[in-house]
């Protein structure tokens, strides 16, 4: 990112750090943070008529769906958004959304489980006021785990930008028509919605819920040599070794498992990568885990539901896409 690996990002930084970094090309000093951190959590309340908005959705419709629509309806409340030749409402409504898409996500979550909504809380930090909207509740105090919300801090920063992906490209085509932030991004997030870029972990979950035992993992590898089914989570078309940052989500996963208790899936993800690392059918095609192979292990370990993965996913994301839109509208 910018530079810096992300090794060190990811053990130093915080999301909003690196979303800082991301937007502005160096991470921000202390007084610089000290402003975006208010600035963020100034912008965490959304318009009431969004709860009207979201009312209209069926109970349990697919948070994805909603986050996708909501992002799109949010340009109506900010007309002067289509003014982008102004730096300075740029300026704002990139904060803006930065802060928001996590309310939104929240909210979506709520209203999909039928319970009430948790307003931001803006004496909390950027993941740990996102917990509390997540799974706090009217009549019990939730008190996010440190670690929990550390977890969420590597996760977002592993998951905040990556190349021209689909998404990514999407955000710059629809932006290069000189559409409005809030549409360009509801664009974005529509493109991840699709299982083969911001499903991919909740493919992965599948899979290993359908290997069901570590003492299965042999015969479906075979299946896989074979071409009968697919091994998710492996291979990437950027890199041909292994995913850095899929390294960095197996070491976390330990960390969370030491809250929630052992996920047994992990046993089964464990036994498929040893395999897949010796085995020269996978090693001659450069087939490594990526950032999608351990992800989905953990939020199922935090409690979150899997129509919540790329929901996860857009949030971090969305600092990404609105560098990568700066960018396009700079050159």
């Amino acid at each position: 990112y910018r530079g810096y690996p992300i090794e060190q990002l990811a053990e130093n930084s915080t999301y909003l750090e690196v979303a800082y970094l991301l937007l502005n090309g160096e991470l921000p000093k202390a007084d610089e943070l000290a402003v975006w951190e208010k600035t963020i959590g100034s912008h965490a309340m959304v318009h009431e008529s969004v709860r009207q908005f979201l009312d209209g959705f069926r109970w349990g419709s697919h948070t994805m769906g909603m986050l996708v629509s909501v992002l799109g309806a949010k340009s109506t409340f900010y007309p002067d958004s289509r003014n982008i030749s102004s730096p300075e409402l740029m300026e704002l409504h990139t904060a803006r959304l930065v802060s928001k898409v996590a309310t939104v996500a929240a909210l979506c979550y709520r209203h999909s489980r039928g319970l009430p909504y948790i307003y931001p809380d803006a004496s909390l930090g950027f993941c740990e006021n996102f917990l509390n909207m997540l799974f706090n509740s009217p009549n019990t105090k939730y008190e996010p785990n440190p670690i929990l919300v550390k977890a969420l801090e590597v996760l977002f920063i592993l998951h905040a930008d990556h190349e021209q992906n689909c998404s990514t490209s999407t955000m710059r085509g629809i932006g290069s028509s000189l559409a409005d932030p809030y549409s360009s991004t509801a664009g974005a997030a529509a493109a991840l919605y699709g299982p083969l870029h911001g499903g991919a972990n909740e493919a992965v979950l599948k899979m290993l819920m359908e290997i069901g035992d570590v003492k299965n993992v042999p015969s479906y590898i075979e299946r896989v040599k074979s071409r009968e089914v697919l091994l998710q989570g492996f291979g990437h078309r950027v890199y041909k070794h292994y995913d850095p940052r899929a390294s960095i989500v197996k070491q976390t996963a330990n960390e969370v498992f030491e809250v929630t208790g052992r996920n047994s899936l992990i046993d089964i993800a464990m036994e498929l990568e040893r395999i897949a690392l010796e085995d020269d059918f996978f090693v001659s095609r450069k087939l490594y885990p990526n950032v999608d192979f351990y992800s989905g292990i953990i939020y199922q370990a935090m409690g979150l539901p899997v129509d919540m993965y790329p929901v996860l996913f857009a949030i971090p994301r969305t600092a990404g896409w609105l560098a990568q839109w700066k960018e396009m509208m700079h050159d």
